[in-house]
């Protein structure tokens, strides 16, 4: 039996964890530009709702509730934000040698005005803007902290364009 050859698969959606679902939804609409799917509302742990057994199956039983909130990115990647009265309300210490997810990445040409909004909106910048190929191509990228300690990156060009040797030169 030949194996099918696998093709690369898309980006559907991430989920995060945030301490207040209004001041996340507001920071991620006006600072990022995302658009509000789903404004946020309650989920409850209840069998009789398709969506409340399917998060007893992914949470297990130890919750009652929680808020979530869906928006989208300009190309159609979802955020799904969830807060969980229950949970710590700060961010664990970043640490991004440990197995897991330790960042996400979204892309802006005007990396430099992003920074300081992401800043003056009670985010942090975590480094300098950096040339990632300086010789070679005009590209920026920055980590940066959302109010919320949630540790992300920008990248002012795609990751393709980014990684593509030759993809654009001077």
């Amino acid at each position: 039996m030949t194996a099918k050859a696998t093709y690369p698969k898309s980006f559907s959606h991430i989920g995060i964890t945030v301490p207040n679902i209004k001041a996340a939804v507001k920071f991620y609409e006006e600072v990022m530009g995302w658009y509000i799917i789903m404004k946020p509302s309650t989920v409850k742990k209840e069998k009789d709702t398709a969506i409340g057994q399917m998060c007893i199956d992914v949470f297990g039983d130890d919750w009652e509730a929680f808020e979530i909130a869906h928006m989208s990115t300009s190309d159609g990647i979802g955020v799904e934000l969830f807060s969980f009265p229950h949970g710590k309300k700060e961010a664990p210490e970043f640490n991004p040698f440990n197995t897991g997810l330790f960042h996400f990445c979204i892309q802006d040409p005007n990396i430099e005005e992003l920074v300081d909004k992401i800043v003056s909106s009670g985010g942090k910048q975590r480094m300098p803007i950096r040339a990632y190929y300086p010789n070679d191509k005009p590209f920026k990228m920055c980590y940066v902290e959302d109010p919320f300690g949630i540790v992300f990156e920008i990248y002012t060009h795609s990751y393709e364009l980014t990684y593509s040797s030759g993809a654009y030169s001077e």
